[in-house]
């Protein structure tokens, strides 16, 4: 029995963001594999085992669908937004290059997904019309010194920003030092976008200067958005010149 193995994104939050491609490759799965409330967003049905599991554990995670793939199963391995943006497709690729040889002829795909960066800045406008980065926060891969390096030289090429996983609870003064380097090097009137919870009900897009930005706004539901000296408001809309 042949298996094979999707590494799907479900999109920023509403069920209208995931793609048709994506849907499809749910409906045919024997087994779903994610995060818990990723998995949680997968209706049960007969037929489907869910694989829900810790925020942590993402190369186990990746070789648990790789075995199961390998014994005939067909695996849907999901993350939220894009599956190669700060999630589970990486994971799935060093795991193939670490395991046996024979991982390497599976059926492996990667569904692309809508994006919270993408999202948010369709919310806002389009604050990432020119050139611009992102950069997850989060220091549970990497030490926060380079975090901080890569804001820094991000401020000096003058790139808009997308921030993902920028305040947790367990590291609530990070996102304070963030915004300190912020507010020293681009200035106070540069422009800060909160989105929370983008494309659900629970939708909240806030434009601010830096000089009014606090950290506490942020939680690990909100993408934020800083945008490059070129960026601009048009009423409620904030965008950047393609010309920047």
């Amino acid at each position: 029995m042949t298996g094979s193995l999707v590494i799907a994104g479900l999109g920023p939050g509403a069920e209208a963001m995931i793609t048709p491609e994506v849907a499809a490759a749910l409906d045919r799965a024997s087994d779903v594999i994610g995060y818990i409330p990723y998995v949680g967003r997968i209706a049960p049905r007969e037929g489907l085992r869910l694989h829900p599991s810790d925020n942590r554990v993402e190369l186990d995670r990746a070789v648990h669908a790789l075995e199961l793939a390998a014994k005939g199963s067909h695996v849907v391995v999901v993350s939220s937004g894009d599956p190669g943006v700060f999630a589970m497709a990486s994971a799935v690729f060093e795991a193939v290059e670490q395991g046996p040889a024979h991982w390497r002829d599976l059926d492996i795909r990667v569904l692309p997904g809508i994006t919270a960066m993408l999202a948010a800045a369709a919310a806002a406008g389009a604050p990432l019309g020119h050139d611009f980065c992102a950069i997850n926060l989060s220091d549970n891969l990497k030490p926060f010194d380079l975090v901080l390096k890569r804001v820094r030289l991000a401020l000096e090429a003058d790139f808009a920003m997308a921030f993902y996983n920028p305040r947790s609870t367990s590291r609530p003064h990070q996102f304070a030092s963030v915004l300190g380097l912020l507010q020293a090097v681009a200035g106070p009137e540069r422009l800060i976008i909160f989105a929370r919870a983008v494309s659900t009900p629970a939708q909240e897009i806030r434009v601010v200067p830096l000089r009014a930005a606090r950290p506490d706004v942020a939680d690990m539901r909100t993408l934020v958005i800083v945008g490059s000296s070129a960026t601009r408001q048009a009423g409620r809309f904030v965008y950047t010149p393609r010309r920047a």
